[in-house]
This record gives C-alpha cells, sequence and structure tokens, in this order.
C-alpha cells in the first residue's frame, strides 16, 4: 500500500465525496476513482462501495483511512525533527478563523511573530460549528467556537482550547433592562430577538434560555455579522447575544450578563495532528495559547 493511497482514503473519509476530493486535490473525479481502484488492486480488497448517487468507505477502507493518520503524523515528526534541526521554526501557516476571535487574537499573534521567519496566511469563516472541522482538511489551524468546553469534532484532530469568552445579552439603550447590572432568564422571554443561523453555537444558547424561561424569544432577524447584531440592537430591532471580549463600546447599546443561563463560548484552535508536528505550527498554536490565556485574565 503506497503512502499516496492511504492519504487519498483520508482525504475520501474527511470530506465525504470523490467530487470534493478531485476538487480538493485538483484532479478529475475520473483520476481519483482510477486511484482508488489501483489501490484496491494492491490491498486485494474493496476499499469502497456505492452510496446512492455517492461512494463510502468500506471497513477495510476506514481502517486505512485512520491508519492514513497515523503514518502521516509519524512523518510530521520527522518533519519536526528537521526544523529543530534547521534552528528557527520556519514556513508558512496557514489559518481559517471565526471573524470575531481573529479580531482578538490574530493581530497580537503576527505582532509576536515580526521579524520570525514565519509567515501567517489568515481566512475568515463564519459558519455552523460542525463545519469548522472539515476546514483542516485545507487550513494547517481552524479557530472555531463551542458552547461546548470540549466539543467532539467527529474525526481525529488536536483540539486546543484557547479562551472561555462570556457571553452577554445586548440590548437597546432605551430598553427598561438596560437600567439592571444583569438579567435572568424570565426577563428575555418573549422579547424580540437578533439571532444566528440555525446550527450556529449562539443559538443552542438562545434554546437554553427559552426552556430555562418557559417562554420563547421573538426571532426577528438571523445574521452572522456580530457589527450588523450590535447596529440592529441599537435601532430596537431586538435584544442579542454578544461575545463579551470583541464586543466594542456603542451608543445606542448596553451589554449585560445572564445570570441563570451558563453563558459562554470556547474557542479553540482545530488541526491535524501531522500538521500539528511541524515545528512551524506548533510555535503558532503556542502563541495562540497565550494570547488566550492574557485575555481571559485582563
Amino acid at each position: 500500500m503506497e503512502v499516496r493511497h492511504l492519504e487519498l482514503l483520508r482525504e475520501l473519509a474527511d470530506r465525504g465525496s470523490l467530487a470534493a476530493v478531485a476538487a480538493a486535490t485538483h484532479r478529475t473525479p475520473s483520476a481519483v476513482s482510477q486511484q482508488l481502484r489501483t489501490a484496491e488492486r494492491d490491498v486485494g480488497m474493496r476499499l469502497v462501495e456505492p452510496d446512492g448517487r455517492g461512494l463510502r468507505l468500506t471497513a477495510a477502507g476506514r481502517l486505512l483511512a485512520d491508519g492514513a493518520v497515523a503514518v502521516a503524523t509519524a512523518l510530521g515528526e520527522v518533519q519536526r525533527d528537521l526544523d529543530e534541526l534547521r534552528g528557527e521554526p520556519t514556513g508558512v501557516v496557514r489559518i481559517a478563523s471565526l471573524p470575531s476571535a481573529a479580531e482578538v487574537l490574530v493581530p497580537p499573534l503576527l505582532g509576536a511573530l515580526r521579524g520570525t521567519r514565519v509567515t501567517i496566511e489568515l481566512d475568515d469563516l463564519d459558519i455552523a460549528e460542525a463545519d469548522f472541522a472539515p476546514q483542516t482538511a485545507d487550513y494547517d489551524i481552524v479557530i472555531g467556537h463551542s458552547m461546548a468546553r470540549r466539543p467532539r469534532t467527529g474525526q481525529r484532530l488536536l483540539v486546543v482550547p484557547l479562551a472561555r469568552e462570556p457571553l452577554d445579552v445586548a440590548v437597546p439603550a432605551t430598553h427598561p433592562l438596560a437600567g439592571r447590572s444583569s438579567v435572568a432568564a424570565a426577563d428575555l422571554a418573549g422579547q424580540p430577538w437578533v439571532g444566528v443561523p440555525l446550527g450556529y453555537p449562539f443559538d443552542d444558547l438562545r434554546i437554553a434560555i427559552e426552556n430555562r424561561a418557559g417562554g420563547a424569544l421573538d426571532v426577528r432577524h438571523r445574521v452572522r455579522d456580530n457589527r450588523l447584531v450590535e447596529s440592529l440592537v441599537a435601532v430596537g430591532e431586538g435584544l442579542a447575544l454578544l461575545p463579551r471580549y470583541t464586543t466594542r463600546p456603542r451608543d445606542g447599546v448596553v451589554t449585560l450578563p445572564i445570570t441563570d443561563v451558563r453563558s459562554s463560548r470556547t474557542v479553540l484552535a482545530l488541526a491535524r495532528p501531522d500538521r500539528a508536528e511541524r515545528a512551524v505550527v506548533t510555535t503558532v498554536l503556542e502563541h495562540l495559547r497565550g494570547i488566550g490565556r492574557r485575555l481571559t485574565q485582563e
């Protein structure tokens, strides 16, 4: 079994379809299919089987896809040792991040790396929680968030918690709740609400608030960008949840902690184990950990 065939099975396991693997590896679907047939001939077993209009891994295919992770990690360890012989981490680290996390983590990261031989290539992703883990196929580090302290990714990934960030309730400055020092879930029942799309972590907290209050929130808008959320709250379109560390003071908006619902998110970094073995990626993860610790201590 060749390493390239193991990697192909891993990509199929992570990406879920032949077309996605072909697009990511800049090959045609027919070329990917040919490589799968070659891998099956080498092993002497079926590695994929029909699944509707697509393909899925057989038990043997899943076994080899899992083995590909161990092989890639071992190669990553060798690369790390070579990096250490060079004496200084060198290379490019591709990061994709939730915008509200990138705002507080990436500028100090870039400052810490200035003058080194580490280059950061940055992309931003505002997606549902379940969609962060698959992005590790295309990026060295993916920074996402979850309501859970240690979320399950469904893949063999390195999960590095960076910070536990409180989420506050944002209310218009003219709202009757604005004069409070905090709010409870019961105060929010029936209130107009500016939410996020279904499947996004903050929506889990909206459900928790409704369960605690015994009444629904009146969700009028579902938007992704926190700055847009702030502006809608400011003009009285509804209340909302905003992350404490990245919400700037804004005229017309007051933020209040909620006392009877655990209201916080874990900001975390995800990486494939083999990529995390690279010295340059390890260096960036260590800086991100330090920035996250300082953030929560301020």
